[in-house]
């Protein structure tokens, strides 16, 4: 059953073990999901979903999957309208409300779809049309134990409704991720720098949730030493060219790290495409706006953790060429991809961040020169679960 939306499902990249599906199966046969698509959805996402970056996955298998199909949840807005007066009473009198009662609910559907494609107006009480009060097997606050009840507290829009809304986008791990999101990284750092030998005086989250979990409620507060922050970062930014359209995301990058309070130092650097003997001071990269980068490399020690943000796309020419320097009026004698292996050679930890999604380095422009790169340092894609995946490389010992 739901075959199709299983393979969906997996497609769109929400990896659905066969335990899982067999769980959702079983919770079908035990009728946990009822008659009601809106219920069905939210069991999926108890069974199906197991982190929250998976939220919108769903969404989206579900809302494309189940597109077009109808409840009795999909009542036209008007009759909610006409649903808001106060509820009426009326007794039951005649035969008609009489054989309602014993109307199956095929029947008492197929009767909903007709009073709604024909109902024209507002109704309170009676016992025909759908409204307030009244003895109709359709509306709300009457007296007809075997009809559908429509609005009231019960109302809630329809689950392809609810996943069509995708308020969970942002919680996905393959976005593109803004300045909140880097902080929130960056923060991961942190958790490695050395404790100072003094009272504990700092709220551990992690223990605190675990040991009032294992307290069955009751808080319990735990507290650790105090870090000194020991972590040092080189960040290296392509800047201009191909990286235009990139240059509001990795100012973001910027802001967050300069607004982190995690690091024990932090130095920021600027390239063109590729790095040579010179380093920018900014991201206007403009000539004598520059530092040595052998200047560098004898400043700081080999435990800063190097960061390169670009998309490593460049002609061939400007990596394996003397000369291939493209900024007018400068020559480099050693290639660019030496230059970037004296990087790899005097820092212990460095990674690669590129802003273009990772499916598409093998068949971008630049795919040979992205490819030599990776050879050299790991890469991510600059989204939440690359840069995850990439602080994680900076710091394994």
């Amino acid at each position: 059953m739901f075959l199709e939306f299983f393979y969906l499902l997996r497609e769109i990249g929400l990896k659905v073990t066969l335990n899982q599906w067999m769980t959702l199966m079983e919770a079908m046969d035990k009728d946990l999901a009822g008659s009601s698509l809106t219920r069905f959805y939210y069991l999926c996402r108890s069974v199906l979903v197991t982190s929250e970056s998976d939220y919108d996955k769903l969404d989206v298998a579900f809302s494309q999957y189940f597109a077009g199909i109808e409840s009795s949840e999909d009542l036209p807005e008007k009759f909610w309208e006409w649903l808001k007066q106060d509820e009426r009473e009326k007794d039951i009198n005649d035969k008609e409300v009489m054989d309602d009662f014993l109307l199956e609910l095929d029947e008492l559907l197929k009767r909903f779809k007709d009073r709604i494609e024909n109902q024209k107006e507002k109704h309170d009480g009676g016992n025909k049309w759908i409204g307030t009060g009244g003895t109709s097997t359709q509306g709300r606050g009457g007296y007809n134990p075997r009809g559908i009840r429509t609005g009231g507290e019960s109302r809630h829009r329809t689950a392809v409704q609810i996943a069509g809304e995708r308020k969970f986008s942002d919680f996905r791990d393959d976005t593109i991720i803004d300045i909140r999101q880097f902080q929130m990284a960056f923060r991961k750092l942190r958790q490695y720098s050395s404790r100072v030998d003094a009272q504990k005086t700092e709220l551990d989250v992690d223990q605190t949730i675990d040991k009032t979990c294992d307290n069955g409620g009751r808080l319990e507060l735990v507290y650790e030493k105090p870090r000194k922050n020991t972590v040092k970062v080189l960040l290296l930014m392509d800047s201009d060219g191909s990286m235009l359209r990139f240059s509001h995301l990795c100012n973001q990058l910027f802001q967050a790290l300069r607004k982190s309070n995690h690091f024990k130092d932090l130095q920021v650097y600027y390239f063109h495409n590729c790095i040579y003997d010179k380093l920018y001071k900014t991201p206007r990269c403009r000539i004598g706006e520059w530092v040595d980068t052998q200047w560098v490399f004898s400043k700081l020690d080999s435990e800063y953790k190097v960061i390169f943000v670009g998309d490593a796309a460049m002609a061939p020419s400007e990596l394996f060429r003397k000369g291939g320097n493209v900024v007018v009026g400068l020559y480099n004698d050693e290639l660019g991809i030496d230059w970037l292996g004296k990087f790899k050679r005097r820092f212990k930890k460095q990674i690669w961040l590129n802003p273009i999604p990772k499916n598409r380095w093998e068949h971008m422009y630049g795919a040979t020169t992205c490819e030599e790169i990776r050879k050299l340092f790991p890469m991510f894609e600059l989204s939440l679960g690359g840069l995850e995946q990439g602080i994680k490389k900076l710091l394994v010992k």
